[in-house]
């Protein structure tokens, strides 16, 4: 499973490191199906709450999923979720500022939290018996933060200089910021999750009260709670803890959607970088279409493993590139990108990268994948989904990335879903959507590092359309 895809790097460093715990937080998955494991509640304020007992070790993982991410802001007011995510931690009417940390901390756990376009989720790993700190805190937060207008200030400060170090000083990451940019003009997956800077630079207090009392309500989040707990009990508990907060308007999760592109766009961004670098997106649909299912092998058959296509071709035999990957938005909220993405080697140009990417592609679309290479693809992809059930905290991500993108109950399609993929729907899908008028390039072309930076700008950035 690839979680959401633009939450991004931030998110992803912080499941690398939960991935870490899977010692401490231990669940073997020797059933496939998750489905008739789960509970699902509603409280009578709107509140969903998943529930999934594994009672292999005296832990728990306590995750607050809202269902508010970059995708729910407007233009000029780029950041917000992302800035209310480090507010959440700088305290309540009840709890002072960094106590929340603290107070897990002392009880043994350990928490963070990560924002998207499509959520904000918060969580905490404890020792069971230490459950009703995450029910007597994240309760707590849920309604009463206390919004201060100097903690405002400061954390504003850090989420600039977050994104100059992430984003702006990282040749990579501002260039897929770009293409984003660039491939979706209507849906708001145009602007990135951190913001603009100059809108985080604009955003006030009052911005962020009127955010958080829009959006941090029970309705419009839901719990997914799973490890060595009794349900029944659990629920009670939670209903004492959850239910008293008052019921609020759930917000319109629609959002505008790209129209078909039209022509192939290009952008080329020039900064001082050691290599080039490609990128390509294609517009593609997520897990609402059986499209997507089928795109997941292709990523798969293009790049999952050593001894995938771009490893195969691109790096063992022609020496061409660094590293080469292809990546499928399958659990976006909107219909996201299929991106494929290579860092040529020195000496090679990202022409002769792009061609060879091109003719890859063609392959997809004109020669039907064997069998066994086909079944290759599927193992890895099973292999994968099985293994990110490998702890508590991965079992409750699984399940919270599916309820986000459509329902938590469709987790158990996806092998299923797989396993059916034949070698015509590859030929079908590569031709439908692979192709020039359907994808945004994005090129980084590197400048030397001695060279001077252009007057008032750390970078170029060029752009084309064809229509």
């Amino acid at each position: 499973m690839r979680p959401g895809r633009r939450g991004k790097r931030r998110e992803n460093l912080w499941l690398l490191l939960c991935f870490l715990l899977g010692s401490y937080l231990y669940a073997p998955s020797s059933e496939a199906g998750l489905r008739e494991k789960v509970s699902e509640h509603v409280l009578s304020n709107g509140l969903k709450v998943i529930l999934l007992a594994n009672h292999k070790a005296p832990v728990v993982t306590f995750q607050v999923w809202y269902r508010v991410g970059s995708r729910n802001e407007q233009w000029g007011k780029t950041g917000l979720s992302h800035m209310l995510e480090h507010m959440m931690f700088k305290g309540t009417k009840k709890y002072g500022p960094e106590e929340f940390s603290r107070i897990v901390q002392e009880n043994g756990g350990d928490e963070n939290a990560f924002t998207s376009t499509d959520y904000t989720a918060y969580f905490e790993n404890l020792s069971a018996d230490r459950i009703h700190v995450s029910l007597e805190l994240e309760s707590d937060r849920m309604h009463g933060l206390n919004l201060r207008e100097d903690d405002f200030q400061t954390e504003r400060m850090v989420v600039m200089e977050e994104r100059r170090l992430r984003t702006e000083d990282n040749p990579q990451a501002y260039l897929i910021e770009q293409l984003e940019a660039t491939a979706f003009q209507l849906q708001p997956y145009h602007w990135p999750t951190i913001g603009w800077m100059e809108n985080i630079k604009s955003l006030t207090l009052a911005d962020l009260k009127s955010y958080y009392h829009t959006y941090y309500n029970p309705a419009n989040a839901f719990l997914v709670v799973v490890g060595d707990f009794s349900p029944e009990k659990l629920l009670v508990d939670i209903d004492k803890a959850f239910g008293s907060l008052p019921p609020e308007v759930k917000p319109d999760e629609k959002k505008a959607v790209d129209p078909p592109q039209q022509g192939e766009r290009r952008i080329f961004l020039k900064r001082q970088a050691q290599l080039a670098y490609i990128l390509m997106g294609y517009h593609v649909p997520n897990l609402r279409n059986g499209d997507s299912y089928v795109l997941e092998v292709i990523a798969t058959i293009l790049a999952g493993g050593r001894s995938s296509r771009f490893a195969r071709e691109f790096i063992q035999e022609k020496q061409l590139v660094l590293d080469a990957d292809a990546e499928n938005s399958l659990l976006s909220k909107d219909p996201g990108l299929f991106l494929i993405s290579a860092e040529p080697l020195p000496g090679k140009s990202t022409a002769e990268v792009e061609k060879a990417i091109d003719r890859e592609i063609m392959r997809l679309q004109t020669e039907p994948v064997g069998e066994q290479e086909l079944r290759k693809a599927k193992n890895l992809l099973e292999a994968s989904f099985v293994s990110s059930q490998d702890s508590l905290f991965f079992q409750a991500m699984l399940l919270a990335h599916y309820e986000i993108a459509r329902d938590w109950r469709t987790v158990d399609q996806y092998l299923p879903t797989i396993g059916k993929v034949a070698p015509q729907d590859i030929l079908r899908v590569a031709k439908q959507y692979l192709v020039p008028e359907n994808r945004t390039v994005a090129v980084l072309v590197p400048l030397p590092t001695q060279a001077k930076k252009p007057q008032g700008s750390e970078f170029s950035l060029e752009s084309k359309t064809v229509r």
